[in-house]
């Protein structure tokens, strides 16, 4: 299932291992050699040795709105052969009929080696936690995680929360030392606020962080983006095409260059719910320039209404990513 070693193997080998250092199994090839950009241009993620696309696989609500299975399987495989490497999932994206994670362990039982896997626990009690981790490598058929992050930190309070005895990075931190995963993150779209102290107070490898700058009390770009690029996280973007929705003249290629044009963000996770759209991102990335100074403060003007709106879903207290609210 992707490692040389089970667990089972690995902790019987590292208990015997007492006069050495415990060398985590799958480390050894999880590095950038280990994926095919096709030549895609990358960046690094942060401290973490990996070198990622511009452009990261969502596989949220968009993804998860496609009915017809096999062409959901035949959009992954056809971003993975033409270097998209990097897929995002979460352990409740789902549809009427499959998980997220589901749906992707179909393609990962053959090609996990090829693929960099980030996928979200969303309990933040670590026994709840520990439960829903162990589903999502059943259900992804993998025995180890690339990314586990912990899902939409809401508040400065949940924060605190986290590193408590007993609590999700406890958890995490244990499947770490054990190998079942590479990096830990945060995402989150709520609280600026929140997002700037979870990369202050812990040492995470990443933030996925919704680009709503905009928002007069909610400032993303100008707060949590800068605090978590100085700790040499990698930074990713998220949200970012969803100000067409009100705003229709925004062209969506525009939005997706101006989040990765701006500085600390390593990539951007974009919804693929077509083919059209995946080959849209494809060449966007193969013929990347960033926005000048200028351009993106046009943006930023253009963005100011959408943004301003009391009315945004994914600001409110009680969404979860992922969710379908079209």
């Amino acid at each position: 299932m992707g490692r040389k070693l089970t667990r089972r193997k690995f902790v019987k080998t590292a208990a015997a291992a007492s006069a050495t250092a415990v060398v985590i199994p799958h480390l050894s090839f999880r590095d950038s050699s280990a994926y095919d950009s096709q030549q895609l241009p990358t960046r690094k993620l942060g401290e973490t040795g990996i070198e990622v696309p511009l452009i990261i696989i969502g596989c949220g609500s968009r993804f998860m709105a496609i009915q017809d299975e096999d062409k959901a399987l035949e959009l992954l495989e056809y971003a993975l052969d033409r270097g998209l490497y990097y897929w995002d999932t979460a352990a409740n994206y789902r549809n009427d009929q499959i998980s997220s994670e589901e749906r992707i362990g179909k393609l990962l039982k053959n090609r996990r080696r090829e693929v960099f896997l980030a996928t979200k626990v969303a309990e933040r009690d670590g026994e709840s936690a520990k439960k829903t981790i162990e589903r999502s490598l059943k259900r992804l058929q993998t025995d180890y995680i690339d990314l586990l992050q912990v899902h939409a930190i809401k508040s400065v309070e949940d924060v605190e929360n986290l590193g408590k005895k007993g609590n999700v990075l406890e958890v995490l931190h244990k499947y770490k030392q054990e190998g079942v995963i590479s990096h830990i993150g945060f995402t989150g779209h709520t609280s600026a606020e929140a997002m700037k102290k979870a990369a202050q107070m812990y040492d995470f490898d990443t933030m996925l962080i919704a680009m709503n700058h905009q928002r007069k009390e909610q400032r993303f770009e100008e707060q949590a983006v800068p605090a978590a690029g100085s700790k040499g996280m990698g930074v990713l973007a998220m949200k970012v095409v969803r100000p067409r929705e009100t705003i229709k003249s925004l062209n969506p290629r525009e939005l997706i260059r101006y989040a990765l044009s701006l500085d600390h963000i390593s990539a951007a996770v974009v919804g693929m719910d077509s083919l059209a759209v995946l080959k849209d991102g494809i060449d966007l990335i193969q013929n990347f320039r960033p926005l000048s100074a200028p351009r993106i403060e046009e943006i930023r003007v253009r963005l100011a209404p959408f943004y301003r709106h009391e009315k945004l879903v994914w600001m409110q207290p009680w969404y979860e990513d992922g969710m379908d609210v079209s």
